[in-house]
């Protein structure tokens, strides 16, 4: 139960204040856990980062899945992959996914977020290889790209409305530039 309160904690203060608000510290005043607990449970800020990635990526994966899943063409998949991660920009396990640097993790974190990243990757492969699309995997990598870019401008507070920046994130999904 400790463990399960401290990772909300990481989530609610990477969601506030991005990296530089998790800390120890932070951590033991949110959950009323001296200091020295905190170290108990993690060794590092790196380690409460990896365990959210590992608990949190998989849920979110899923969501994504499912919303293909009722989506009834590829194109239809690919839409839903690209709304439904937008969807969960505003969601506090996501945002706390995004705060992460990954500079501040070791190379088997890193390694983990990648995988996790390629297996969220992987799902359109196969909606993209029916939309006619030569390298599928590559499209599905470039139309990623995209997503994440859309995440950085409505996590900047960009002028443009969620709902705007999502539907252009579609638009160039399915009909590249030309709207």
């Amino acid at each position: 139960m400790q463990r399960a309160a401290l990772l909300d904690a990481a989530r609610a203060l990477l969601s506030e204040g991005g990296t530089e608000a998790l800390t120890f510290p932070a951590l033991a005043e949110r959950t009323g856990l001296a200091r020295s607990s905190v170290y108990e449970y993690f060794r590092s800020r790196a380690a409460v980062v990896e365990e959210l990635c590992e608990a949190d990526f998989p849920v979110w994966a899923a969501e994504v899945a499912a919303a293909m899943e009722r989506a009834g063409s590829a194109e239809g998949k690919v839409e839903a992959y690209v709304r439904q991660q937008l969807a969960l920009v505003g969601d506090r396990r996501h945002r706390a996914v995004v705060a992460i640097s990954a500079s501040e993790l070791d190379a088997g974190a890193r390694e983990k977020i990648r995988a996790a990243h390629g297996g969220l990757v992987a799902m359109i492969v196969e909606a993209l290889g029916e939309l006619g699309h030569e390298q599928p995997r590559l499209a599905a990598m470039l139309v990623q790209g995209i997503v994440d870019a859309a995440v950085r401008r409505i996590e900047l507070g960009a002028a443009e409305d969620p709902a705007v920046i999502t539907d252009a994130a579609v638009a160039m999904a399915l009909r590249g530039v030309r709207g």
